[in-house]
């Protein structure tokens, strides 16, 4: 699991990494096509083979019986969805049939973190943990959390060298860790920003992930099963 993680965060990462050369040498949709053929395959293997072994290992502990705990990491997983996706997305420049850009803005939930991305996957991790409780999940949360903290550093880095003292800006009236900067005054909180389609999106993601819930990992193993099988015979 450590070794696909590990690969997936060299793609994605790397890729951010090159992308202000490769958008100059090829252009921003050639550059956002490649880079998408490449990420989100990653993603699916990464994402299939922790649903076939979330099980594995030491079962270091077992809470699922605890009354009101299916409520509470529904609740967490929903929350982190909400700081997961809509924020850093434009849906239609993944595919590039809009142009990609990079942009620096301060408002909606990047009033709350600069950073959505790291604080939906830490959140994903702990509600995750907290329900599965094997040391497979504990060594998976161990490598998406040290990915995303590295990206936390990463993005801030390409965003300086690419925006100068308009990111300075930016990273002064904002925070990593949600709502530090709203606290200490530096930011105020906008709700109207967050009522966006892209949230009402993810809401009903999350709905159909909690009816489909139940049949997500069996379908996931059946196919790792088939497509192992094919590539053995």
């Amino acid at each position: 699991m450590l070794m696909l993680l590990l690969l997936f965060a060299v793609i994605h990462s790397g890729g951010a990494a090159l992308r202000s050369r490769a958008e100059a040498r090829i252009g921003a949709r050639a550059w956002r096509l490649i880079f998408a053929a490449l990420s989100i395959p990653s993603a699916v293997v990464v994402i299939g083979y922790f649903l076939a072994h979330r099980y594995d290992g030491v079962r270091l502990w077992n809470l699922q019986g605890v009354p009101g705990l299916v409520p509470l990491i529904w609740g967490l997983t929903a929350i982190s969805f909400l700081f997961l996706y809509p924020a850093t997305y434009n849906l239609l420049e993944i595919p590039a049939v809009l142009k990609p850009q990079v942009r620096l803005y301060a408002t909606g939930i990047i009033r709350i973190s600069r950073h959505p991305q790291a604080v939906g996957q830490i959140l994903w991790c702990f509600s995750h943990a907290l329900w599965i409780g094997s040391s497979f999940m504990l060594v998976t949360c161990a490598g998406l959390i040290g990915h995303h903290l590295f990206a936390v550093w990463h993005g801030d880095r390409r965003l300086q060298e690419r925006f100068g003292a308009a990111f300075d800006t930016l990273r002064d009236s904002t925070s990593v860790i949600p709502f530090v900067a709203i606290v200490d005054g530096r930011q105020q909180l906008a709700w109207r920003e967050l009522l966006r389609p892209a949230q009402l999106g993810i809401v009903i993601a999350v709905g159909l992930f909690w009816w489909a819930h139940h049949w997500i990992p069996v379908g996931t193993t059946v196919f790792l099963h088939s497509r192992l099988e094919s590539l053995l015979s």
